[in-house]
Order: C-alpha cells, then structure tokens, then sequence
C-alpha cells in the first residue's frame, strides 16, 4: 500500500547538536555587532555564539552556496541589524539579513567569474576580489527590489588579490584600499568619485603578503596605520598622514645633512649592495611615498611611510585583526597575528630606554602568544579574530577546529593581562562518512576521511531540556582515510578505512574518568587492567598503549578532566590503545558492521567481481573467520547490517541485490536473494522489531520487506510496501517503537531527510509526517542516519546524521497527537 503524508507541521523538530569545520580561508569567519560569530563551513554559513555559561555551540546553519565559501564579512549598520556578506569559489556573492528568528537572502549576484579570495565591506561598498586577477566594488542598493550594483572594477593585471581592506583617509570622507596580491606589494588606491586610482606600491615583503588590517590613531591623532602580513613570517606597519608643508628652513640648518627622499633611496641601494642575498636585506624601507586626493577646492596630499618590522612568527603569517576600540579598560592598540606556525601573537607598544641619558622610545614588542609552541599542529592557524567586547581571541586551524582564549584580568597593560583557553567547537573536515552510537545512547562515534574518528556526547544540560554536545575524544588520528566505526561495547569500537586491515580500540582510563566525570556512562566499568592513554609512534598507524610513567612525559597531559578537551589537546590525550587487528581482504575495506552482542564483526571490501566481494564474518573472541566467507555478490558491498536478534545478515551491494545470510549450524550462509532495485542499493535498516527490513537505492525507491514473508517464499520476493522519493535515497534508519508506533528515517542525495511514522500492528502503512529540509538537514548527500537507542521521552526522540556536506547533526523531533490514517 503506498504511504500517506500529513501536514508536517503536526510534528516539531529542532537542532540539537551541529558539528562542523571552518573552511581554509583566512577571511572566512567575522564577528557581528551581537557578537555572532558567522563563518564559512563547506557549502553552509555556521553561527555560533560564544559563551561560557550558555554555550551550545553551533546554532544554526544557512544554506544558500553551491560553492565553497571562501569570504564571510558583517556589515555595520546604523541600526546594529545584523547584515551579512558572503563569497564562494564559484564567484556568487550573497547578502543576507536577519528577519527576527531567522536569516534571509536578500540578493545573490555573479560578482566574478572565478573563485571570489577576498571581501571588504566598509561604509557603504562591499569590495570583492578573485582569481581571475580583477576587484570590484558594489553598492546595495536596499530598494523593494534589493541588489547589487557594480560601480567600478579594477583590473590587477594577472596578479591575485589576496587580501582587500578598506578605510577613510585621516581627516576626509574619501576611501583608500589596500590590495594585497601575489606580486609580494600593498597596492592602495584612492576613491575619486566612483572610480579609484592607483596611488602608491609598498614594498618591503620578500613574499607574498597574505593579510591586512586598518586602525586609526595608532601612531597618533589623525594618523592611520595599516598593518601588513606577509608568507615571509613578518608583519609590517605604515603610517599614513596628511602633508603638512613648513616653511623653508634658515641656512645655517640647510647646510646640515637632510633625510629626503632621494638621500634615503641611496642609503636603501647601499644596502642592498652589502646584504644582498642576506637575511634582512632591502628589508627596511624609510622612504616616503606621497599620495595626492584632488577634490574641487584643493589637492591634498598624503604621506605613507614604513613604521615597524614586527618579527616573531616562524612561519607564514595567515591574518591580522586589531582589537576592538570598544574596549573600555585598555586604549592601547593591540594586534592579533595568526600564522602557519601554530601560534597566535598579541602584539602592543612598549616604552623602552634608547639611551643612557634615560630617553625612550616605543617598540611594537610580542605580549601575549597562545597556541602551540614550536608548530607542533600540521598547517597551524588559518585565521583568526576578536569578539567585539575585546575579551575574547578566536582563531581556527587547518583541520578547521578552533580555539578561543578569554581574558581573565582587565588591565591597561597586555602584557599583564591574564588570559585562559576556553571551550570552542569542533568538526570533521571534509565529509562524514560514519556514524554509529553504542547501544546505551551515550555517545556517537563519527569517522571522515580527515583521517580521524571523533566520539561526541552530552556534557552539560542546560534549561528547556535543552543539552550541550562537544566532541569528548579523538580516539584514532590515522594514515588512510577512515571509512566507518561501530561499537562493540561502550568501551570498544572496530574502525575500518581505506586500507585492507579493520582495527579494534579500547577505551583508556583518561577517557572513562572524563566520562565519569560528565555522568556520560552510568556502567561500572573495571579499569584496573586498562591502560591510561595512548599514543601514535612516529611514522606509525597503530594507536600504542601508555602506562602511567609514560603518560607522565606526554605534551598536555596535564589536561584537566573537568571540561571538554580543547581543539589542541583531542588529538594528543584522547587517543585509544589499538588492541587487535584484523585481516583477510584483498583491497580496501568498504562496509562494516557489529552484531548486538557484540560476538561478531561483518566486514566487506571494494570489488568488481563476485571472489572479493565476499562478506567475512569474524568471531571476536578469536578475532578470527568464523565459518566461510558469504559470497553472493558480485560488485561491492555498500552495506552490511545484522538483524535485531543477530540471526540474519543482511547485505546490499552495487550489483542492485540484497541477500539476506541466517545463522545456521553455527556459522551463517547465504539464505535469500533480491534483485528488484533497478540502481545502486546505497543502505539497508533493520526494525528494532525484527519483522521489517528496509532498502534505500538510487533508483529513488525505499522498499520495506516483512521478514516472515522473505523466510518462507523461496521465490519471487515482494516488498510490503515501496515508498518513492524525489531523489536517490541514500540511508535509512528505524528508530525503536514507544509500544504502538515507530519512526523511518529516510537520507537522500540533495540532504533531505523525511520521517515517516507506523502503528507497529499495521506495517505495511507508513505516513509520512516531515520532511526535515535545508535549514534542519544537509545540503549534499546524507551518508548514514541512526536514531539514537535511548529516547528522550515517548514522544521524543534524537535522530543523528551525518553528510557530505561536512556536518554532523543531531536533531530532536516531537511527535505531535496524530491520528495515523489508512
């Protein structure tokens, strides 16, 4: 019988939980007037909102982008509404504006015709650079019908804008920019009207110049400083100021020796010709470069001058921020540098004694650094930012973690300011391939060919039932990419990636006195004889098992169990021992699955004929084959699921079959076959019930099967019900019955997720009850769907999915009083 809908809004859902990565683009996150903080995650704009008491991470997610996105900047507006701008890697620019509760897009243009690298967004222009060597600057125009109009573009002459940052001349209305390309010079140009003009090259960097940011008043009154960072790991401030003419100067003083213009260009070729080749050579500039604004009265000119070298990083520097002049305790300029290094610099100005008459003069000297010492992290910090109360530093890393401190102590001076890492979020970079919970609920286990696997729970409960999620640990950082996980136990997992070996883990005892300490695992749970952590061996893939001696030499170890670890401590302290290893395939290992009491592992490989595409069934008390190798298939297998009783296997593959394998004589066999599905059958779900089975295929069709039927027909098998989707259906889960009804989740390729619902004694009626879209779900495919085993409530329950769109999320769905109707 084909399935009934309903209206969806009988039934309610919110997000629980989202777990994602900022993309590796420096630009790609900023702050809000509310303190929002928006940033680039894949194809979505994340929003979080940083805070120690009601931090729930990742609020929401904005949909929108067929590319990649690459620039996120807020607008300031006079009202304070938040208005966001946002660029991607197929050069849409998009606006966006908060209604309310919710975000609208309020115009999308095609701003270039190749990925959009940089945005600024200053007074009333948004300013744009991409990679097909062009700036252009746009103007909203905020009528009934909202759009962006391009009021100039600049031609770079293949050279690649880097970075753009825009500012008001001291003492004037008209906009300067300055461009940074990968020609290793600062590029400004002057607004005269809609038009800009070139008006000076800054040179000094000796590689590409990567970052910039403007501030008024550093250097003094009516000065503006703009601070440039460059590959070369240095960081150099420019002071721009107006002209002032003096009179000429007696003779007497003109016949003493004067620094102009032409005096220092010598000096600069002297130096260059005893450095040359040298570290530091033609490194500082002191000329003057003078900039000319016309206006209808009068030409006003401008002097840029070099005024600091500020070296500390070892490496590239990726972003530069100034901190917020809204701060009220400190005035003192302060500079945010982030770099490849893995370290994060605070830098502010210091009065030193230049003599020994005791006169002093001002340094820009490094105050503050966080992070990793020594670049101890692959790729280091990407960028980084201020919340615009200047008390807290945020900045995400190539893995696309972040990290945020928070200034404990308000004093006027940086250097005595005391300052403490806090808890940020986390999430796999790339796709999530793998989800899987342990069969309490108390946790779920995600993999993703970042190469790692990643355990989240709920630490911390907060009003309105409401709960925080954090990633708890990072039980395996490996070599290949990780394909899938499933639990054995609370305290055991099998991983499998693209290799041929399948490996076990155990929980250490660092990891169960953390979840001791949130009340995660309620077990009791011997510890004597595990081991306290792990490591990885260097050139290694196996996770090796640490006593408490050597734990005691371990970077971090002093992590404190009273809180979620830090971006900075997952891969380090949460490591689980490798205990077992498991072979027998011939190529990589593409599906896995665990029997419900935890006796049997199911393991399959990628084939392309029937002799690999065999299903090895390993006993795991032995680790050994148990039985013979399930053949059947021909192509390879894309999953594996056992039955709710563990007396069934039930396999499906590229080759379009399904085969169900029961347990007989001690080993299981091949029992019943299928070929019904016209494409790939992408997953397979057993009722918690064990009267139905389901199978999600590419031929956008979900077929329910009744488990006594398939027993007895030795023939033609014939699903119970057929549920047609508008795209492919690519996962599917069942979710335990309350005692009369149980819920279906079905995944599709555009991210959709519907839920259907069933009275237990009518299985052959499903209805259809939502359809969770694109501000609730994902945006590319869904990979794998699973309800979590310990419901909220009777009527309320947690769903988790995992996408390609890079997220992983936990939704929560209330079922309304619904009358379900034949």
């Amino acid at each position: 019988m084909a399935s009934s809908s309903r209206s969806p809004q009988e039934t309610k859902a919110s997000t629980s939980y989202i777990s994602a990565s900022a993309n590796r683009h420096s630009r790609v996150a900023d702050v809000s007037s509310s303190n929002f903080i928006a940033f680039g995650s894949g194809r979505l704009i994340a929003l979080w909102s940083p805070d120690d008491e009601e931090d729930l991470g990742i609020l929401e997610t904005l949909p929108g982008h067929d590319g990649l996105v690459t620039c996120v900047r807020f607008q300031r507006t006079d009202d304070e509404s938040d208005v966001l701008y946002s660029g991607d890697d197929k050069g849409t620019l998009k606006c966006w504006k908060r209604q309310i509760h919710s975000w609208v897009c309020s115009c999308t243009v095609s701003a270039h015709s190749s990925p959009i690298s940089a945005l600024a967004i200053y007074d009333r222009l948004i300013i744009t650079g991409a990679s097909d060597s062009s700036v252009s600057i746009w103007k909203h125009s905020s009528d009934s019908n909202e759009s962006l109009k391009q009021t100039y573009k600049i031609d770079l002459r293949g050279k690649f804008p880097l970075d753009i940052q825009a500012s008001f001349l001291p003492e004037s209305r008209r906009l300067i920019l300055a461009i940074a390309s990968t020609d290793r010079n600062v590029s400004l140009w002057v607004q005269s009207g809609d038009a800009f003009n070139k008006a000076a090259s800054l040179s000094g960097h000796e590689d590409w110049v990567k970052c910039l940011a403007f501030q008024p008043d550093v250097a003094g009154n009516n000065t503006l400083t703009l601070a440039s960072g460059s590959h070369d790991g240095t960081i150099r401030l420019w002071n721009i100021e107006r002209l002032v003419k003096k009179a000429a100067p007696p003779l007497a003083a003109a016949n003493n020796l004067v620094l102009d213009d032409e005096l220092l260009d010598s000096f600069e070729a002297s130096l260059g010709e005893i450095a040359e080749g040298e570290e530091g050579g033609k490194q500082i500039s002191l000329k003057r470069h003078i900039i000319t604004v016309s206006s209808d009265t009068e030409n006003v000119q401008y002097s840029v001058t070099f005024d600091a070298l500020l070296v500390g990083h070892e490496a590239g520097v990726t972003s530069l921020s100034w901190r917020p002049s809204l701060h009220d305790v400190s005035t003192v300029p302060v500079l945010l540098s982030t770099s490849t290094d893995s370290s994060l610099i605070l830098w502010s100005q210091s009065s030193v004694k230049s003599s020994a008459k005791g006169e002093t003069t001002t340094l820009w000297i490094n105050q503050q650094r966080f992070g990793d010492i020594g670049g101890q992290r692959l790729g280091g910090f990407v960028g980084g930012l201020w919340t615009l109360d200047g008390d807290n530093v945020l900045a995400w890393g190539w893995a696309g973690g972040w990290r945020r401190w928070k200034c404990l102590s308000q004093t006027p001076s940086i250097e005595s300011q005391t300052w403490e890492e806090r808890s940020a979020i986390t999430g796999h970079r790339g796709s999530v391939q793998g989800l899987n919970w342990t069969k309490g609920g108390e946790y779920v286990i995600t993999t993703g060919p970042d190469q790692t696997t990643r355990i989240h729970a709920c630490v911390r409960r907060v009003k309105n039932e409401g709960e925080v999620w954090r990633e708890i640990g990072r039980p395996q950082v490996h070599g290949y990419d990780l394909v899938d996980a499933v639990f054995l136990s609370e305290t055991k997992f099998v991983s499998i990636a693209d290799e041929k070996v399948a490996r076990v883990f155990e929980a250490p005892k660092r990891f169960l006195g953390l979840c001791k300490q949130f009340d995660i695992l309620n077990a009791e749970i011997n510890k004597d004889d595990l081991p306290t952590a792990a490591s990885v061996p260097p050139l290694g893939l196996s996770n090796k098992a640490l006593s408490q001696d050597e734990v005691a030499t371990l970077v971090n170890d002093s992590a404190p169990l009273d809180r979620p670890p830090f971006e900075g401590e997952l891969a380090m302290t949460t490591l689980w021992p490798e205990v077992e290893k498991i072979f027998g395939h011939g190529y990589e290992l593409y599906a896995l699955a665990a029997s419900h009491s935890g006796r049997y592992i199911a393991t399959a490989c990628k084939s392309t004929t029937a002799d690999h595409a065999g299903i090895r069934v390993c006993d795991t008390d032995t680790w050994q084959l148990h039985g013979s190798v399930l053949q059947g298939h021909s192509l390879t297998v894309t999953r594996i699921t056992f039955s709710p009783d563990d007396q069934y296997i039930l396999t499906v593959s590229r080759d379009r079959n399904w085969i169900l394998h029961r347990f007989h004589d001690g080993q299981y066999e091949p029992f019943r076959a299928d070929k019904s599905h016209t494409r790939i059958i992408w997953d397979c779900a057993w009722a918690m019930e064990n009267d139905l089975f389901a199978t999600a295929s590419r031929d956008k069709t979900v077929k329910l099967w009744n488990l006594a039927d398939v027993v007895t027909n030795e023939k033609k098998q014939t699903p119970v019900l057929i549920i047609k989707t508008k795209e492919a259906a690519t996962s599917v889960a069942f979710a335990p019955s309350n005692g009369s009804r149980r819920w279906l989740a079905i995944g599709q390729e555009t991210g959709e997720v519907l839920i259907y619902l069933n009275e237990v004694d009518t299985p052959h009626i499903w209805t259809q009850v939502m359809s969770l879209g694109e501000s609730l779900s994902h945006v590319a495919q869904v990979n794998r769907l699973s309800w979590r085993p310990a419901p909220l409530s009777a009527k309320r329950r947690q769903l988790a999915s995992c996408s390609d769109d890079g997220t992983m999320r936990i939704t929560t769905i209330q079922d309304g009083n619904i009358t379900l109707n034949e």
